[in-house]
């Protein structure tokens, strides 16, 4: 199976293809994709840089152009499309209907990857988008179990690429929107998650309090690991409990899902992480690596050693499983 890896700069990118990933996924450094922090993504001469050296490198590049562009401000997100065409990208990942028929009219030799962001959950959904734009690629969203997946394969000729580490985060409108209300700035469409710009911790006599926005997300123990206020995964008060009601703040591991995912008939598996470092991204790189190419000669999955590397100190597969069922 394909390793679909983050690179949320270019020696990341360069990090990530090193360490062997078969595949890198990045942004430009404007609102057009979900991951728009100062410092991060590419511009438009290093992407054309960053394509190069992977290609050189046997490996592949997708650019997400995945947000929802702004009334009135569609130009910024065709542009973008042109230039990744432009850059040699191999696809462009995109959620929005409206970018896809502009994609698909404009530039029908461009390969076209349905983002996480457009909630493809079912095969209908999933061959209308390829029916309709030519999408040859959906990444799945952090939702289905396994053998939902294997039934979505059997029904739709159109590759599936899975999450499989990383940052547990549905992406889901209403959720985001806890996010936007907080901060100003939306996840969806100026690609801005629970930025560090409106992040405070406060020391409250021995109890940390993570705020985001003003407002306190979590309330942790001296000593205690203190996760980072992402909004959807904090600890909310509600009929009389306190928990996290939405998502727990740990990282997404799948590694020892991978034969199951392979024979549920998945065609590429996504390392969530374009925020992190480049060390990281070639750990996580090297570990994935090494996990498929054991499948695919027949031997033992390597142990993985990825606990120091995860949100909060602790892993969960999600909903691969579906625990609460």
């Amino acid at each position: 199976m394909e390793i679909v890896c983050p690179a949320g700069t270019p020696a990341a990118l360069r990090a990530a293809v090193k360490a062997g990933a078969h595949t890198v996924y990045c942004g430009f450094n404007d609102e057009t994709n979900a991951r728009n922090f100062p410092g991060l993504n590419f511009d438009r001469a290093e992407m054309r840089e960053g394509v190069e050296f992977a290609h050189a490198h046997g490996a592949r590049v997708l650019v997400a152009i995945n947000t929802f562009p702004r009334a009135g401000s569609q130009s910024v997100w065709h542009r973008a499309i042109g230039d990744a065409q432009a850059a040699g990208a191999d696809a462009v990942i995109l959620a929005d209907a409206g970018l896809l028929d502009y994609g698909a009219r404009s530039y029908p030799e461009l390969r076209l990857h349905l983002s996480v962001q457009a909630a493809a959950a079912n095969a209908d959904i999933i061959n209308f988008y390829a029916d309709t734009f030519g999408v040859k690629r959906v990444v799945l969203p952090r939702i289905l179990s396994v053998p939902e997946i294997a039934v979505i394969n059997a029904e739709t000729e159109v590759e599936t690429e899975v999450f499989v580490f990383g940052g547990l985060c549905v992406m889901a409108e209403g959720r985001c929107s806890l996010s936007s209300f907080a901060t100003g700035l939306s996840p969806n469409m100026n690609g801005v998650c629970s930025p560090a710009s409106h992040v405070e911790y406060i020391d409250d006599n021995g109890v940390l309090n993570a705020r985001l926005g003003g407002f306190t997300i979590h309330r942790t123990a001296k000593d205690a690991p203190a996760p980072y206020p992402t909004l959807c995964k904090g600890c909310f008060s509600a009929g009389g409990q306190t928990g996290h009601l939405f998502e727990d703040p740990v990282s997404l591991n799948a590694e020892q899902l991978i034969p199951q995912l392979q024979k549920a008939g998945v065609t590429a598996l996504k390392i969530e992480g374009r925020q992190r470092s480049k060390s990281y991204v070639a750990q996580v790189v090297r570990n994935f690596r090494a996990a498929v190419d054991a499948l695919e000669a027949g031997t033992p999955l390597p142990e993985g050693m990825l606990a120091r590397l995860s949100e909060g100190q602790a892993m969960t597969t999600g909903a691969y499983k579906k625990t609460w069922r």
